[in-house]
């Protein structure tokens, strides 16, 4: 099962601190539910896991990301990652992520597509389940992500800063990231409908 995802996201920090973020693989992972990174291979490939609940089905999947192209110049990021658990479950992404300019040079914005391929016991959940649920998730990451880039000094340029440093001061400000707990995703979304029923009601 394959959910597409395209979205652009206001940031209330300016490009060349949002792109700081963004180059830096494991403050990125950091920001995302679940997600962690555990192991740099070399420049470009990672391994890492992300933890998953679904009302009873648990999955920690363990898996390799390949970082693809690292743009400073066009603040550009393209990344692909899979991973399986146990149970036989399998999930695969490949991330198009770009820094673009705001409306004023304070601002910026946080633009990305992303293909998502599930499949085994989370498959069986639908689109109705997972494109909801992929969207609140993404809500979260940006959140996180917005945290983390506030959190860094004034840019003194655009050019790319020391990746260490910049991943050390964003994640103090990103709050710690257990498992991602879909099914309260979805309660969520179910009380979120309900509230709407009863405003059009009265």
């Amino acid at each position: 099962m394959e959910v597409k995802i395209d979205k652009r996201y206001p940031l209330d920090v300016d490009a060349a601190r949002a792109w700081q973020v963004l180059r830096d693989v494991k403050t990125v992972a950091g920001c995302m539910p679940g997600a962690a990174i555990t192991e740099q291979v070399d420049d470009t490939h990672y391994k890492g896991n992300v933890k998953v609940k679904v009302g009873p089905a648990n999955a920690a999947f363990a898996g390799d990301i390949e970082v693809r192209e690292l743009d400073d110049a066009a603040k550009k990021l393209r990344l692909f990652g899979k991973g399986a658990d146990r149970g036989g479950s399998s999930a695969s992404m490949e991330l198009g992520a770009t820094i673009e300019p705001g409306e004023t040079p304070a601002t910026s914005v946080l633009a990305g597509q992303a293909v998502v391929a599930v499949s085994g016991k989370f498959a069986q959940f639908g689109n109705r389940l997972l494109v909801p649920v992929s969207d609140m998730l993404l809500t979260q990451f940006v959140d996180n992500f917005r945290a983390a880039a506030a959190a860094l000094p004034g840019a003194a340029g655009a050019g790319a800063a020391p990746a260490v440093a910049s991943a050390a001061t964003a994640m103090t400000a990103v709050p710690e990231q257990r498992e991602l707990n879909a099914l309260a995703m979805l309660w969520a979304l179910v009380k979120g409908w309900f509230a709407g029923l009863v405003g059009k009601r009265t």
